[in-house]
C-alpha cells in the first residue's frame, strides 16, 4: 500500500527526515516510533499526501478518498455537534447510509450520550475521540495516525484498542506512538527515527 525509498524531507535549510524506507503492505500495521522531532508527523503527513517530499521516491496504492489522516489537530468544528460534524464530513466523503454509521461510531467510541452537545463543551479526550470518529467514518483504506491515543483516558483508550484490534487485517495502518508497547500486538512493522 506505501513503499517509500531514500525519502527525505527539508524545510529550507532544516532536514527533518533523511534516507527513511519504508514498505507498508496492504493489510500491514506499521508502527513508526522516535523521539520528538524525528519526524514522525512529518513522514505520517507525506504518507497521507499532505506535504511532499524533498528526495526520494514514494508510491501510495490509495487515493485521498482512501485515506482516513489523524493529526495533531481534530479537525472538527467547535461551534457544531458531534452529530452534525461527522453528517458534514459524511456528506462530503458520500458516505452511504450515513445515520447509522454516525450513531455506530459514536456508540463505539462512547459519545453518543453527548452527541448534542456542541464539540466546545467537550474535554480534549472526548474531542479526540470524535476525530477518531471523523476518520473512520468513511471506512477508510488506510490509517494514517498520529499519536491517536492523544488525550484519551484509560477508558477511550482502551475503546482504541479494541477498534484497532478489530480493523487489524482489514484495513492497512500507519501509526506513530510514544508508546509502542501498547500496539505491539498488532503490529506487522516498525520503522524507528532517530532526530
Amino acid at each position: 500500500m506505501i513503499r517509500a525509498q531514500g525519502l527525505g524531507k527539508r524545510f529550507g535549510e532544516k532536514r527533518v527526515l533523511r534516507g527513511v524506507d519504508l514498505e507498508l503492505p496492504r493489510g500491514g500495521f506499521v508502527v513508526v516510533t522516535g523521539p520528538n522531532g524525528s519526524g514522525k508527523t512529518t513522514l505520517l503527513r507525506i504518507c497521507a499526501g499532505l506535504a511532499l517530499p524533498s528526495e526520494g521516491e514514494l508510491a501510495v496504492a490509495a487515493g485521498r478518498a482512501d485515506i482516513g489522516y489523524l493529526g495533531h489537530e481534530p479537525l472538527v468544528y467547535r461551534e457544531l455537534t458531534a452529530l452534525e460534524n461527522l453528517d458534514l464530513y459524511g456528506r462530503l466523503y458520500r458516505v452511504s447510509e450515513r445515520r447509522e454509521r454516525i450513531g455506530m461510531l459514536l456508540e463505539r467510541l462512547g459519545l453518543w450520550e453527548v452527541r448534542h452537545d456542541r464539540v466546545a463543551s467537550y474535554s480534549r479526550g472526548m474531542t479526540q475521540r470524535l476525530a477518531l470518529c471523523r476518520v473512520l467514518l468513511h471506512d477508510p483504506a488506510l490509517l494514517v495516525l498520529d499519536e491517536p491515543y492523544t488525550a484519551l483516558d484509560a477508558a477511550g483508550a482502551e475503546l482504541l484498542d479494541l477498534e484497532l484490534a478489530e480493523l487489524r487485517g482489514e484495513r492497512t495502518c500507519l501509526l506513530s506512538t510514544h508508546d509502542p508497547a501498547r500496539v505491539a500486538p498488532l503490529q506487522s512493522g516498525r520503522l524507528e527515527l532517530s532526530a
